[in-house]
């Protein structure tokens, strides 16, 4: 069971808005949390304002406030806090390709792929640099490998379906599991929402 007053924020993915966070929100809430859901135009503006925004939601909680982002949420999770050092709260980045993401690449190479990426095709091509930052975060990769990625060609190692396994790992991270799920499942599983709720309470995932 969490902390009173400890918050957590869902932070969607792209071409996503944030009632797609809801089935994993109401785990979360039964595990004690207040949780909220953060919305933002991933395409149209992108994670720059995205952050800026979700920052100054953070300010305006009491208490400690987690955040847990899919795929593309939890570049912007990390890019939120990166210069922020007092924070007491963690990070939950489900799906993320940390690393830079392969899919994106491939989009990308196509006129039509990056108007459909829009403002966020630069962030996913690159990923964000190794975590320094004192905030814990932790990763879940999924391993069923079947989505938007396999459209796009072989990944060669396992994946998601969308994010290769590899892709989610980030030097500076405090812990990382792999659960049977695809991309888009990630935010139903719940596996995945256990694994999300035990690392906000305790800073790494249950190995069991």
């Amino acid at each position: 069971m969490s902390g009173t007053h400890d918050h957590v924020i869902l932070v969607h993915g792209l071409w996503m808005r944030a009632l797609a966070m809801g089935a994993l929100g109401r785990r979360l809430r039964a595990a004690g949390y207040d949780v909220g859901t953060f919305d933002y135009a991933s395409v149209g503006h992108g994670p720059g304002p995205a952050s800026e925004r979700l920052r100054e939601r953070m300010a305006r909680l009491d208490g400690r406030v987690h955040l847990v982002g899919h795929s593309l949420g939890g570049l912007v999770a990390l890019e939120t806090l990166r210069e922020v050092e007092a924070h007491d709260g963690r990070v939950v980045c489900l799906g993320s390709p940390l690393r830079g993401s392969a899919t994106a690449r491939r989009l990308g190479a196509w006129p039509i792929g990056r108007v459909l990426v829009g403002r966020s095709l630069a962030l996913l091509l690159e990923g964000v640099p190794a975590w320094h930052g004192r905030i814990p975060v932790g990763v879940v990769a999924g391993s069923a490998p079947y989505g938007l990625g396999q459209l796009m060609g072989p990944f060669g190692e396992a994946n998601d379906g969308t994010v290769a396994i590899a892709e989610t790992r980030l030097d500076g991270i405090s812990d990382h599991v792999v659960v049977p799920s695809t991309h888009t499942g990630l935010i139903y599983n719940d596996t995945v929402a256990r694994q999300a709720a035990h690392f906000l309470a305790h800073g790494q995932f249950a190995k069991d």
